[in-house]
């Protein structure tokens, strides 16, 4: 790696998993009505900002697979510079690990992760709240990853309020398919009627993912995945797909479980925790204002 780059202060993009994902109803605009729980994990991404005198906003190299103009990261970046009338760019480093099109919120992390550090590195002095109303336009489940704790969300996701949970580890696995959220919620048997649930009434045994037959049904590798998975915990499928999780109460069980996926599938091991990765990096240069 360039040395250059590895002198600049990276910031983590974090995976989140959709504990649940219930379809409440719809909104006269033809979005869903959403009740979900997002658990963030310890695990995902990472970005790093060299912030330049010129205003060119840019990746340091494209992702495979997706257009820039069609990157949330230069969305995210470039909503930000024209809200606070940035003078200065950005060239932006990011180190993918997170599968795309997996439901683990790798766009709307990255765009999250690039909203806050910017909003730190450029000075632009936005409060959680004014980000995560710039995030919503990005997508429903940014503003989460802006405010960075595990939280059980309504409406289209966006509003959410922090909870308590027993610190578990998670599989993750991806199945190797992309699911295309757009196509997926565009379905007409996808169920939208699902009764709301109150949070303290919340048991994992007594929800679901109301995506979950609809992609099983025309990603027969999702299905085969979950009933290979289910075998050894817990199981089920987040947000829109593919990826898949079991949910284990030590670490070493999980990787014991990792260790005999197939060769077909690939994953990993993550604990979830109530507080993000990208808060503890957003206090440490806080408290360091000095460094970046």
């Amino acid at each position: 790696m360039d040395p250059l780059v590895m002198s600049l202060s990276w910031w983590p993009s974090p995976a989140k998993l959709n504990l649940f994902l219930h379809i409440t109803g719809r909104y006269e605009n033809g979005y869903h009505r959403l009740q979900t729980l997002f658990q963030i994990l310890d695990v995902g991404d990472r970005l790093a900002f060299d912030i330049s005198d010129n205003k060119k906003i840019a990746l340091a190299s494209s992702l495979a697979g997706v257009a820039d103009e069609d990157n949330l990261i230069l969305k995210a970046a470039r909503l930000l510079a024209q809200h606070c009338n940035i003078k200065q760019g950005v060239t932006i480093h990011l180190d993918k690990q997170l599968p795309m099109g997996g439901g683990i919120g790798g766009g709307s992390s990255n765009a999250a992760t690039t909203l806050v550090a910017l909003n730190h590195l450029w000075n632009c002095q936005l409060s959680d709240a004014e980000l995560a109303a710039i995030g919503l336009a990005l997508g429903a489940d940014v503003p989460v990853f802006i405010h960075g704790q595990t939280a059980f969300a309504e409406g289209v996701g966006e509003k959410f309020a922090p909870v308590s949970l027993p610190e578990n580890w998670y599989l993750v696995v991806n199945p190797g398919v992309q699911v295309s959220t757009p196509e997926i919620f565009s379905q007409p048997d996808l169920p939208r009627s699902t009764a709301p649930i109150a949070w303290d009434s919340y048991h994992f045994e007594t929800t679901g993912n109301d995506c979950q037959q609809i992609v099983c049904k025309r990603h027969p590798e999702v299905a085969k995945l979950l009933q290979w998975l289910i075998h050894y915990a817990p199981s089920r499928m987040t947000g829109t797909g593919a990826c898949v999780f079991a949910t284990f109460s030590n670490q070493q069980e999980a990787r014991d479980v990792l260790a005999k996926l197939p060769a077909d599938w690939t994953g990993f091991v993550a604990k979830g925790v109530a507080e993000s990765p990208l808060q503890v990096k957003r206090q440490e240069v806080n408290a360091a204002p000095d460094k970046n």
